[in-house]
């Protein structure tokens, strides 16, 4: 396991002094949601749909980027990438700056490989750890995104209905399984080996009494989306060519080439494409509901399920479709949580009929700068002042002889 805190602060900076600074820092980002949730629970507490839950008030979370939190089985760790299929996970307790043989035929840029590098962190190593976790204190855990994908931090799913065959026990015959489901109709789908061991850390963190919320990226997808993927295989014939936001399609006639919007412009994210009645495609609103379903209702029983959604790019998902899917969210678990991703002024959706909360970075930003960013020019400064003090010793000393 790696460091108690966001693994996004781990690039920061790795100043021992800084440790209890960071420490407090990780705390403010993950409690900052809750600050916006009580007025509008407390205006609307005989609603159910626009009732925030009382156990998320308070509670302290514990965020896991599965990737890098613990290795609890090798035998299914994955290869860097697709284009390194024979590479191996990384040494878990290796120099983190140190390129692996493979990495430096690859190229011998340490940042050209970084997000290719994979160290297998999977389900069974959160299990494994669940009981450090409640001697820590906490509450809830949040993860970062734990369906299909291809990459280390799964943002560009390539399924939604099933958890990452690596972070399961059987990745090859989770394969098997899928390959024969139609991904558009839910009463083919099947539970993994992967899916079972989510589901069995879902029970072994309620019996801690420990809720579970996840990831859902409703924004776009990864290339490698089944739906996607049939885009680019049939163009304009595709079924689902209305799913996503395409400029153009490749048409040698018209001299047009295939183009999309992606999320932030980028075209490994392939972006949704909005309704004026559904907020996103119906289809697209359709297939997203049965995700809802499957992971909060998994046997018919909200106690089996996950306890609650954080909602990735939440502002770019038009409001209509939120409002729409809080009610369904609530309709199957009305203790549920809703947080969403909003790095701008969030008022728009805290009128309480979209979200619970919503991750406050204005306010983790100004911590930051006031805790860490002072902390660092105080210690850069520091340093430079005690060179210059050698230096100066150094010089006297040379000036005496």
């Amino acid at each position: 396991m790696l460091l108690d805190i966001p693994f996004y602060l781990l690039f920061a900076t790795s100043l021992s002094f800084l440790k209890m600074r960071f420490t407090f820092l990780s705390l403010v980002l993950l409690q900052v949601p809750f600050l916006t949730q009580n007025l509008f629970s407390q205006m609307h507490k005989h609603n159910s749909i626009l009732f925030s839950p009382q156990w998320a008030r308070g509670a302290v979370f514990y965020q896991i980027f599965p990737e890098r939190f613990r290795n609890g089985d090798l035998n299914n760790d994955p290869a860097h990438d697709k284009s390194s299929p024979t590479a191996k996970a990384h040494s878990w307790t290796s120099n983190w700056y140190e390129l692996s043989a493979e990495e430096k035929t690859h190229s011998p840029n340490f940042y050209d490989n970084i997000f290719r590098r994979r160290y297998g962190g999977d389900l069974q190593g959160v299990i494994d750890k669940l009981d450090y976790l409640q001697d820590l204190g906490i509450e809830a855990i949040y993860f970062n995104p734990l369906f299909e994908a291809p990459s280390l931090h799964k943002y560009d799913a390539s399924l939604l209905h099933h958890i990452d065959v690596n972070f399961g026990p059987d990745p090859a015959g989770d394969l098997e399984i899928i390959a024969k489901e139609n991904p558009e109709d839910p009463d083919t789908w099947q539970w993994t080996s992967a899916d079972k061991l989510f589901l069995k850390l879902i029970s072994e963190a309620h019996r801690r009494n420990i809720r579970v919320i996840i990831d859902g990226v409703f924004n776009h997808t990864g290339r490698n989306f089944w739906a996607f993927r049939d885009i680019l295989k049939n163009q304009e014939k595709s079924r689902y060519k209305d799913w996503y936001q395409i400029v153009s399609w490749d048409d040698s006639a018209r001299g047009t080439k295939f183009d999309y919007r992606g999320w932030f412009g980028s075209k490994s994210l392939p972006a949704f494409a909005h309704d004026s009645l559904f907020g996103l495609h119906p289809k697209v609103s359709e297939h997203i509901f049965a995700i809802a379903k499957r992971w909060m209702q998994p046997n018919g029983h909200t106690q089996d399920g996950v306890d609650g959604w954080r909602l990735d790019a939440a502002d770019e998902v038009p409001h209509l479709f939120w409002k729409r899917w809080r009610q369904y969210v609530k309709s199957l678990n009305p203790d549920a949580y809703i947080v969403g991703e909003i790095w701008k002024n969030a008022a728009d959706w805290l009128h309480g009929d979209e979200f619970d909360a919503v991750t406050n970075y204005q306010f983790a930003i100004l911590t930051f700068q006031f805790f860490i960013k002072k902390a660092f020019v105080v210690a850069r400064n520091s340093s430079l002042n005690l060179m210059r003090f050698c230096m100066l010793i150094h010089k006297m000393q040379t000036m005496a002889y």
